[in-house]
């Protein structure tokens, strides 16, 4: 009956206006959109025959906050920003109800909460994430909250990120009333009421806090966030940011809530963060597979292989209601697979994480096999067997004769050639790598490995699939080690040659950790277990003994030290226990190993050995990235946060590296290459060189 804005649609029922959101896919805050709400809000004010507005979204989005493509740029600033949109909302003469469905968060819930009334769904998604982000609510969140809810349960949602169902806030003034049928009809009718009833306009900003024992839960928040949250300078601010709502006059703390806003975007924390959100989002597109790439079903998948790797595996999509066949050669390795699963469950029951009747429908989901016929009907099969081509190739050729025309095969393979694998079928364009992290129900990473005739609709699949088994799919070409352990292999090179020059592995360790490594290298490989590295070193030895140099961990290994599992390795350990304990034992090996080798040892320092290591990381991740293996660098910081545990707080070894300087990479790449004897990949990466010439960076 109007005439609609581009992105705001405007239609009079009766004496409402209703105000509909329309930028796809969720409502993103933009400029446009801003514009267009202050623009109808003004419209609906000036119509004589509107006496109240609703404004909302779509059932998938009331609004999922703001742009973040506009962060940084100058749009992010263009008038109205979304405070001018809150305060053209909430000054609106004429009673404003927002009606939401499906997610309000960020600043979604924050122009919600600056209109006078609050319609919603019962599963709506309320929530201010920005902390995820590094940041605080920036347009009056932290003020806006706490009037609703009261001090303790905003704190606990704006410093935890999390968003909760509207229904959660039944009775308090952040939900004036949960819907019941048609949203917008229910609030069409909320709104009639509110001005038949001559119901005074709520203005949040004008009630008070609800205050009692607020200071003293701001402190314990304080201390509780202070020790959890060290990397991170937002949860701290979010606090004090609350704080001010019942401390402060309401302009007064809005203006400082901005300041905060302002600084913390400023910092390298932030910075992380804010990339590792666009990065999740970038590595989902593959160039050459179209975003609507038909996708083949997996209704049911096989796994071959019930060891740890195996289990972990059919863990992950049994918790995703994916029917799983699990094959294995012997009866009792299939009955210890499944022993093992069933233990895993049971201690998610014991912590209270599952109820025994989801233990037992997961349990039901998995169907037990010794014959390669029990996967006649899987849409996908995954072998998780010993990393041997002689292995693999029995593997792939039994799977070529019973999986049905369609099915996916993959390889979990951690470094063989997977072109080589795809041969051994008469489908190679049906065949991918799936390399999952160990113990792959708990790690997040998924290396998606194309082949050279990998399908796209077979790479689309798998890139579909991951999300649904909530994990990260990065997409990588194949080489020796693929992405992570082809960064691995220099990044361990590096930490052994600070051995053999004059640290020691509780050194290194160390100052990996305090750089903020979840674990450092040499604990890593006692966890790991040394004998499966040792292993490739003596296969290569034997394959070309003339190239085969010795190393610091082929002494510790031929002393029968191989990590955990024997009780000694780089460290010794108790009986029972995983704390790393340093032992004189290894000091006297690589001593010995120094003399052999004709080596005076030197002081090192910790710096020295973060730039070593961590340097070796970016080094060899921009010569994957040149020759194309990893498709963006942010692809490769999400390989290293989410399966070797890179610090989150730094973002990634290739933003790290950014943010440093590449021309400070170079210098000391150039540096290390320039010693006696110095291996030739201290060479800095002809593309790190010309993005440091060119004063670039890699993200």
């Amino acid at each position: 009956m109007n005439a609609p804005s581009p992105v705001v649609g405007y239609e009079t029922r009766g004496p409402v206006a209703v105000l509909t959101m329309n930028k796809p896919p969720v409502n993103g805050l933009g400029m446009a959109l801003r514009a267009g709400i202050v623009e109808m809000v003004a419209r609906a004010n000036a119509d004589a025959a509107v006496q109240a507005i609703v404004l909302t979204g779509s059932a998938r989005a009331f609004s999922g906050g703001a742009d973040v493509t506009e962060f940084g740029t100058p749009k992010a600033l263009e008038e109205p920003n979304l405070r001018s949109v809150i305060i053209a909302v909430e000054a609106s003469a004429k009673p404003v109800v927002a009606a939401i469905a499906g997610v309000a968060l960020g600043g979604g819930l924050e122009l919600a909460m600056g209109c006078h009334f609050r319609v919603a769904l019962p599963d709506a998604s309320l929530g201010l994430p920005e902390v995820k982000l590094g940041l605080l609510p920036g347009a009056t969140g932290t003020q806006r909250l706490p009037r609703l809810i009261g001090v303790e349960a905003a704190l606990n949602m704006i410093v935890s990120g999390n968003p909760a169902p509207a229904k959660k806030f039944a009775g308090t003034p952040l939900i004036d009333a949960l819907a019941e049928g048609d949203l917008v009809d229910f609030a069409v009718a909320f709104a009639r009421r509110v001005v038949d009833e001559q119901r005074p306009v709520q203005r949040v900003r004008d009630r008070s806090v609800p205050a009692p024992s607020a200071e003293a839960y701001a402190e314990l928040a304080r201390q509780a966030v202070g020790k959890a949250g060290r990397h991170f300078p937002a949860p701290l601010q979010c606090v004090e940011a609350v704080g001010h709502s019942f401390s402060k006059p309401f302009d007064e703390a809005v203006r400082l809530e901005r300041e905060a806003f302002v600084a913390l975007m400023a910092t390298p924390e932030s910075r992380a963060l804010r990339h590792v959100f666009a990065a999740e989002r970038a590595a989902a597109k593959i160039a050459g597979v179209p975003d609507d790439t038909p996708l083949r079903p997996i209704a049911a998948v096989g796994v071959i292989g019930a060891g740890t790797m195996g289990g972990g595996i059919a863990m992950s999509y049994v918790n995703a209601g994916i029917p799983v066949v699990m094959l294995e050669a012997r009866q009792e390795a299939l009955d210890k697979g499944l022993a093992t699963i069933r233990k895993n469950y049971q201690n998610s029951v014991d912590k209270g994480k599952l109820s025994a009747a989801q233990l037992d429908q997961r349990m039901a989901l998995i169907t037990p096999t010794l014959d390669y016929g029990g996967f006649a009907h899987v849409d996908l099969a995954i072998e998780a067997v010993f990393e041997s081509m002689e292995v693999k190739q029995q593997v792939f050729s039994a799977l070529d004769e019973v999986l049905k025309p369609g099915a996916i095969l993959a390889s979990n393979t951690s470094a063989l050639n997977l072109d080589e694998i795809a041969a051994f079928t008469r489908r190679p364009q049906d065949v991918i790598g799936l390399h999952f992290f160990s113990p792959a129900n708990v790690m997040r990473l998924l290396e998606v490995v194309r082949g050279a005739r990998t399908a796209p609709d077979v790479l689309a699949t798998c890139m579909q699939m991951a999300k649904r088994i909530k994990k990260v799919a990065v997409l990588s070409g194949v080489c020796d080690g693929f992405i992570g352990n082809r960064m691995l292999a220099r990044y361990g090179a590096a930490a052994n040659n600070l051995l053999s020059q004059g640290a020691l592995p509780q050194q290194v360790d160390g100052a990996l950790q305090d750089f903020g490594m979840a674990m450092g290298l040499f604990r890593v490989g006692d966890l790991a277990g040394l004998d499966i590295g040792w292993a490739g070193r003596k296969r290569r030895q034997a394959a070309n003994p003339a190239a085969y140099r010795p190393i610091v961990a082929d002494r510790i290994c031929e002393a029968g030290r191989f990590g955990q599992k024997t009780g000694a390795g780089w460290y010794r350990y108790e009986p029972g226990k995983r704390d790393p304990i340093p032992d004189p034992v290894v000091e006297q090996l690589i001593a010995e190993y120094r003399r052999a080798q004709g080596i005076v040892p030197r002081a090192i320092d910790n710096a020295e050995i973060v730039e070593r290591c961590i340097y070796a990381l970016v080094n060899e991740g921009a010569r994957i990235l040149e020759e194309g293996i990893a498709a963006r660098a942010s692809d490769i910081d999400l390989v290293y946060l989410n399966g070797y545990g890179f610090p989150l707080h730094r973002g990634g070894p290739m933003l790290y590296a950014d943010t440093v300087g590449l021309p400070n990479v170079v210098s000391s790449l150039r540096r290390f290459a320039a010693e006696p004897g110095a291996d030739p990949s201290w060479e800095p990466a002809p593309l790190l060189l010309r993005l440091a010439e060119a004063g670039k960076t890699f993200n």
